[in-house]
């Protein structure tokens, strides 16, 4: 696939977040030539690589600037510039995601289309161009209402109950989907490399922090039936074919009350509710994603020990240089292990670290975890 062996390849990233920090960890395994580009210039993967760029993600000349001497490019956020990844990608520059796939994905109006179209299972939903439109389907309510476009982690989403209650509404365009009575939140995590072979990580539960619309715990594996585990599976699955996408396809999933798995959203590249596979699976979804943008066999996706991840979130009345209170109390439990992102701001609700629980028995993973929970704090 590439005429120099992986270890000599000029690789970029977009985004130096914590993703990135992640993939750069795991790229160190593999003598890998890593180079970042962000818009932070304190940003948590400045001082792991030699070539940092201090610059913008959505400007065209200095995304093009910082493309055009990479071989390989990829991302660890999708709110990039376009139009500067499909010139690179004609000028023979890899570029994975390929950035029509990305392009499709940040806008929530064309991925629900393109769920409809290829009749994967969504919740009901309508477009609309401003807040005015919304009266026309007051019949219809409740609704969450989506910007379309830049929207992440629980921002750009709000709750809207009534036509009689629009005061919180968006005025940009939106997509309307209805309210589903879920039961669970669920998430697979595949990966396709250029051949065409996939693999999916195990199918794992989320449960949500209901202030920040963030995941507060995750749960692997995830407690549900076999023949809505193998309905999961098949639609990740179904759906990375559909995009024949090279890398990482994290797709979040609606369980609801009825038995039916819906698709809620997909993000591609590495996310959230795949941290926990660096400790409770054979192969990290980061280690995942390497291998499939440089086309080599994927990894063993099985499950090492049931495991419990938890978002280690900013404290809510706490900003300014973060402290982690009971960081020494945690780590006297046995499978107890902490990343931190390298962030030295705290601010409510900001990720800053992650921790995954891992144990022989979910049961007590998720007793260990609750009370990890309540023993550490990110304050200021």
């Amino acid at each position: 696939m590439f005429p120099k062996t992986i270890q000599e390849l000029n690789i970029g990233i977009l985004g130096g977040g914590q993703l990135g920090r992640m993939l750069i960890q795991n790229a160190i395994n593999y003598n890998l030539n890593i180079s970042i580009l962000d818009p932070d210039k304190n940003a948590p993967c400045k001082h792991l690589v030699k070539n940092f760029t201090n610059g913008s993600l959505t400007d065209y000349d200095t995304v093009y600037k910082f493309g055009k001497d990479k071989d390989l490019i990829t991302i660890e956020i999708e709110n990039v510039n376009i139009e500067a990844l499909k010139k690179l990608e004609k000028e023979g520059k890899q570029v994975y995601p390929q950035p029509h796939i990305i392009e499709m994905i940040q806008d929530k109006g064309l991925q629900k289309m393109f769920y409809q179209r290829n009749n994967f299972p969504s919740p009901d939903f309508f477009l609309t161009e401003n807040k005015e439109q919304i009266n026309k389907y007051a019949d219809y309510f409740p609704f969450f209402q989506k910007l379309r476009k830049g929207g992440y982690d629980g921002k750009g989403v709000v709750k809207l109950v009534s036509p009689h209650h629009l005061e919180k509404a968006f005025e940009q365009p939106s997509v309307l989907e209805r309210l589903v009575d879920f039961e669970k939140e669920l998430s697979v995590v595949v990966a396709r490399n250029k051949n065409g072979e996939i693999k999916c990580f195990p199918v794992v539960e989320c449960e949500f922090n209901p202030q920040a619309n963030l995941v507060e715990f995750l749960f692997s594996p995830a407690n549900i039936k076999k023949n809505i585990e193998k309905e999961a599976i098949a639609i990740a699955t179904q759906l990375i074919e559909k995009l024949e996408m090279v890398g990482i396809l994290a797709v979040e999933l609606f369980l609801t009350r009825e038995g039916k798995v819906l698709v809620n959203e997909i993000a591609p590249r590495v996310h959230n509710s795949g941290h926990h596979t660096i400790e409770a699976n054979i192969t990290s979804q980061f280690e995942q994603h390497w291998r499939a943008i440089l086309n080599l066999p994927l990894g063993d996706t099985a499950i090492v020990k049931p495991g419990v991840m938890i978002n280690l979130l900013g404290d809510f009345g706490y900003e300014g240089a973060a402290i982690y209170e009971g960081l020494e109390d945690i780590l006297k439990f046995s499978g107890v292990y902490v990343h931190l992102y390298g962030k030295l701001q705290t601010k409510p609700f900001r990720k800053m670290g992650h921790i995954t629980i891992i144990d022989d028995d979910i049961t007590k993973a998720k007793q260990k975890a609750k009370m990890v929970k309540n023993l550490i704090k990110v304050v200021s």
